[in-house]
């Protein structure tokens, strides 16, 4: 079955040293950089680009001993839930091949399930590590913004976007989580580490959380006391077997001691909308630097070789897909002049409610609790034939990112025979707490 199911698109093993992951295989989301192995993005356009450096994220990986067996599949430079749109062909969900594995790092996710891999590290600008992990069956972490560094991930959204663990179980997605997180001086989205902040930033607690805590040792299952605050607005839309599975997930947590009372999100309710208008306008900005020029696919410019324009748009028309050009093109609408303030600064409104609510209700309780998804995976093609079905599917997840708030996706049961998942968010640099509450699951 896995050799059938897409998940690489570039197998070559990078050894790492000796540590605490030696032993261990964890595969690569083909946007992350690799010295001397390709980097992709599951695009035409950097179908051949070799990076010359490796991020910060596998330099770690490898200190600690880890084995990276290769690059995994992608949706185009992230764009997409069911990493159908890849330019390598689509990957398949490992539970049923006639299914998605979601996106975008289906490939990390399939990989994982199938046994590939002991663990993998994927990105999440709205859902792309948990949407995967609970479509496939497995447990995807995305931390706070600012826990991980940044740098070498090839930007979509930069200011959404971060890299995290997908793994098995959850203690070894936390213990994937300890090795990664951290201070970065070469990225400056990062939580500044201990003497690092500059005399001229006074704004903010001083050292990053990663050099005082531990995330591994709180997938304990101890959840007695816990309080678990549950959003109608995140269930009312979910289909019947993935309400029934994640009803019976907070019975487990009930048994186990939680408290679990409902609480109310209505900012919600705009986050997709809000989501793809932020998303689509800082991609429409990143994807400029794919000109044909400085590196990635070339179009042959023919008769038109001395016409730089006609030379730009042809490489931009060969080397995108339909999806990214769709997401750029949308992007390039947002930030034009008069409309800017009608949908881009609206936006970013929205995105400020949502994170209001959010820190409003980490008042009264530890942890939010929701289906990850709430749909069941696709068939293969049916997220390609209708995009704004695709879009809704981020319902549970887009909000997250908004609040650059921290969540896990873990395993729930079945429906139909296909994997669901809960997801719990905490409040920012509450990794401990929501790996706390899903390995009371996983």
């Amino acid at each position: 079955m896995a050799a059938g199911i897409n998940a690489f698109v570039t197998r070559e093993r990078i050894e790492g040293g000796t540590g605490p992951l030696s032993g261990t295989t964890v595969a690569v989301k083909d946007n992350i950089s690799t010295e001397g192995v390709r980097t992709t993005c599951g695009s035409e356009m950097l179908e051949e680009y070799v990076p010359p450096y490796d991020a910060t994220v596998v330099e770690r990986l490898l200190e600690a001993g880890a084995t990276i067996p290769g690059k995994t599949n992608m949706d185009e430079f992230g764009m997409g839930t069911t990493t159908e749109t890849s330019h390598f062909g689509p990957t398949r969900n490992p539970v049923d091949t006639d299914r998605v594995p979601g996106g975008s790092s289906g490939g990390s996710a399939a990989a994982v399930a199938a046994g590939e891999v002991d663990a993998a590290l994927g990105s999440d600008t709205g859902g792309s590590i948990r949407c995967p992990a609970a479509f496939c069956g497995v447990v995807g972490v995305k931390p706070t913004y600012g826990l991980v560094s940044r740098y070498g991930l090839v930007a979509y959204a930069n200011s959404l976007e971060q890299i995290g663990p997908i793994a098995s179980d959850v203690g070894t997605a936390a213990e994937l989580l300890d090795v990664v997180a951290g201070p970065d001086p070469r990225d400056a989205t990062t939580r500044f580490g201990a003497g690092e902040r500059p005399d001229d930033v006074s704004d903010g607690p001083d050292g990053h959380p990663a050099e005082t805590t531990t995330y591994a040792d709180a997938a304990d299952g101890d959840v007695d006391g816990l309080t678990v605050g549950v959003p109608t607005e995140l269930v009312e839309g979910a289909v019947e077997g993935v309400v029934e599975n994640f009803e019976t997930a907070l019975d487990d947590l009930r048994a186990r001691g939680a408290e679990v009372e409902a609480v109310s999100l209505p900012s919600v309710e705009y986050a997709v909308a809000a989501y793809y208008v932020i998303a689509m306008s800082e991609a429409s900005s990143n994807l400029a630097r794919f000109d044909g020029v400085r590196y990635g696919h070339s179009a042959d410019a023919g008769a038109d070789a001395g016409d730089w324009n006609e030379a730009f748009a042809r490489t931009r028309e060969e080397g995108f897909g339909p999806e990214v050009k769709r997401r750029v093109l949308l992007g390039t609408y947002a930030l034009s002049a008069g409309y800017h303030d009608k949908y881009y600064e609206q936006a970013q409104n929205a995105r400020a409610w949502v994170k209001r609510d959010f820190d409003e209700t980490f008042e009264t309780v530890d942890v939010v609790a929701s289906p990850t998804m709430p749909v069941l995976p696709f068939e293969t093609g049916e997220g390609l034939d209708d995009p704004v079905k695709m879009y809704l599917a981020d319902a549970n997840t887009t909000p997250v990112n908004l609040a650059d708030l921290p969540a896990i996706s873990v395993p729930a049961g079945r429906a139909e025979g296909l994997p669901v998942g809960v997801q719990f968010v905490g409040p920012a640099f509450g990794e401990r707490r929501v790996i706390r509450a899903g390995s009371a699951l996983a």
